[in-house]
């Protein structure tokens, strides 16, 4: 779902698509991080959340394990990722149709009530599901409070040469483009990295254990923290909105579709602003509808 407003992917099975895509060159989302020696690199983000009024104990508990880190070689693929060469027909072929048809088949009764409850329809959820996660098969290796926290942090310099220096020679951006994007997404990444204390408190889940995609996106529906905080759905009435369970991620995308404009019966034109809204892809878009039309 939306990378809150930046134009990038929400969602990112998008960092599935781009794995594929330099899956001999560089590895990501599916990659295991391996932890390097802890260091306090994140300490002054920390002291910055515990002045914005986070818990000062939990704060510092959750900085202090080990699996918590600093982590470039992740955040570097922000800034070389392309979105006009991705191959979306993938989605479209035989195969991946027939998987969402069966996938249709056994969430009838979640993909139903959504559809009912939201109007949105059950061939454009089960596109969307298909397209981030591959129908739920697929939701990173990636520790999303390590990809935010490196994100937030880099409104410190050295930091930023380190991201730098973790870029291939043959993929940097031009400098320029590249401090831009720093002074951006660093901002970003802060409120994304506040969502997910929040959204994980809420829920009862350790942050530092959830896993998602290169982007930082989480769960089926590939939702970033703020998405899953304020439009997540408890679909399966559980009392938790747990976005790697299916009826709850299927609920949530189609509130989240709701929310910015799907009615049903809107024009095709409309459509694809919604969901533009997902993912600020027109590639993205134009394949998620092609995928919802064979499903119907």
């Amino acid at each position: 779902m939306n990378m809150k407003q930046l134009n990038l992917p929400v969602g990112t099975a998008l960092g599935l698509l781009f794995s594929f895509m330099l899956c001999f060159s560089i590895p990501l989302s599916g990659a295991a991080e391996a932890p390097p020696a802890k260091q306090d690199l994140l300490a002054p983000l920390a002291q910055r959340l515990i002045k914005d009024g986070f818990n000062p104990e939990k704060i510092q508990s959750l900085f202090a394990k080990e699996m918590v880190f600093f982590n470039p070689a992740g955040v570097s693929l922000f800034f070389i990722h392309s979105e006009s060469s991705l191959n979306y027909d993938q989605f479209s072929s035989s195969k991946s149709l027939d998987k969402a048809q069966k996938y249709m088949e056994e969430h009838k009764e979640s993909l139903d009530k959504a559809q009912k409850l939201f109007g949105v329809d059950k061939t454009v959820i089960t596109a969307i599901i298909l397209v981030e996660t591959r129908l739920g098969t697929y939701l990173g290796k990636r520790t999303v409070i390590n990809t935010l926290s490196t994100m937030a942090a880099l409104t410190d310099k050295a930091l930023q040469e380190k991201i730098w220096a973790s870029i291939p020679d043959k993929k940097k951006p031009k400098r320029e483009t590249f401090d831009k994007k720093v002074a951006k997404r660093s901002k970003w990444g802060y409120e994304e990295l506040k969502a997910l204390i929040r959204y994980s408190d809420r829920e009862g889940i350790d942050p530092a254990e959830i896993k998602g995609s290169y982007a930082g996106a989480m769960g089926i529906s590939q939702f970033m923290p703020s998405n899953a905080l304020t439009l997540g759905k408890d679909g399966n009435v559980d009392g938790r909105v747990d976005l790697f369970n299916h009826s709850d991620a299927i609920s949530s995308v189609a509130n989240y579709l709701k929310h910015h404009g799907w009615k049903p019966g809107i024009s095709r034109q409309q459509q694809h602003k919604v969901l533009f809204r997902y993912n600020h892809s027109n590639y993205y878009v134009d394949a998620l509808l092609k995928i919802s039309d064979k499903l119907k």
